[in-house]
């Protein structure tokens, strides 16, 4: 616990002291006493402008994590035998250090629901990487995975699309835009198997996961087409008027998007074909053709083509 210092001034009682940090001194800012000198500063030695730079200086180990089977929490032996000075070690201790390697190995996962974890989480990374996904959907990921298996819900069904579906439901909950066509194809699998997993956690879990919007997809589309900042602006006041109008009602979200993007491409004089935009958007162009033709048809703006 640090020392939280005097609370009065001992001269005139006042208790308006001052903790000057730069001259490490307590004064008294009503008669100007110098109540304490050479205060000592309890803070870290290193400044720190974000978590991972937080975490990549702390000195107490790496912090608990969901993303490990055991939290991160075990350690670990070394598989070079070597003693703490760098020497090389007899034969028999080498042995015996190889048959403690093997046993620490095997008990950190003791039985089948373990190594199901530990495979599932193994997944789940391996799939957030190949998509750049956050720490914090991961994280939250493997919470959800965790309570699938502490339920129950995993027995019987493939590791890899249970995978699947948690990190698609942490996207969605966490607000990290990705579609299950990405996760299937990150995950290499079917996009059915994992959309029926998702369901199956959905409901088992009673989990809230928020709808998509057509919003949820512009910024993205617009960043791969690198189309300027007039474009989602433009394309975000369509969105906004189409749902006024009702217009997005019953339509996959990703088409109304695409087709407010190839407005916005239209009206900055950027031109962006809807071949180009269908690639990004992994729709038919004939979809953002249909949406196009809605929205210019029922939003009073003209496109000069």
């Amino acid at each position: 616990m640090s020392y939280a210092g005097p609370t009065r001034c001992p001269n005139c009682g006042s208790t308006n002291l001052l903790r000057d940090p730069e001259q490490a001194e307590i004064v008294c800012t009503r008669c100007g006493l110098v109540i304490e000198t050479d205060l000592m500063d309890y803070g870290p030695e290193w400044r720190a402008f974000d978590d991972d730079q937080r975490t990549d200086r702390v000195r107490v180990g790496a912090p608990i994590t969901y993303t490990i089977h055991d939290k991160g929490l075990t350690t670990t032996i070394d598989w070079r035998d070597k003693a703490i000075e760098g020497k090389n070690i007899t034969p028999d201790k080498r042995a015996q250090i190889r048959r403690m390697r093997k046993w620490h190995r095997r008990i950190r996962i003791y039985d089948a629901q373990e190594r199901n974890l530990a495979n599932a989480l193994s997944e789940i990374t391996r799939i957030a990487d190949k998509l750049s996904i956050p720490k914090n959907v991961i994280e939250t990921a493997a919470v959800i995975y965790r309570r699938a298996i502490a339920l129950g819900l995993v027995r019987g069904r493939s590791i890899q699309s249970m995978a699947a579906a948690t990190l698609y439901i942490a996207c969605r909950t966490c607000g990290h835009v990705r579609t299950l066509d990405e996760i299937a194809d990150a995950a290499g699998m079917n996009k059915k198997e994992i959309g029926r997993s998702f369901r199956f956690l959905v409901n088992e879990l009673g989990i809230f996961v928020p709808p998509l919007t057509p919003k949820d997809y512009v910024a993205r589309l617009l960043s791969r087409l690198r189309m300027r900042s007039e474009a989602e602006e433009i394309a975000y006041k369509t969105l906004e008027y189409a749902s006024q109008l009702r217009l997005t009602s019953g339509r996959g979200p990703m088409g109304i998007a695409a087709a407010a993007v190839y407005v916005a491409s239209v009206l900055t004089g950027e031109r962006k074909t809807q071949r180009e935009i269908a690639e990004f958007a992994r729709v038919t162009e004939v979809t953002i053709r249909n949406r196009y033709k809605s929205l210019v048809k029922n939003i009073m703006f003209e496109v000069h083509l």
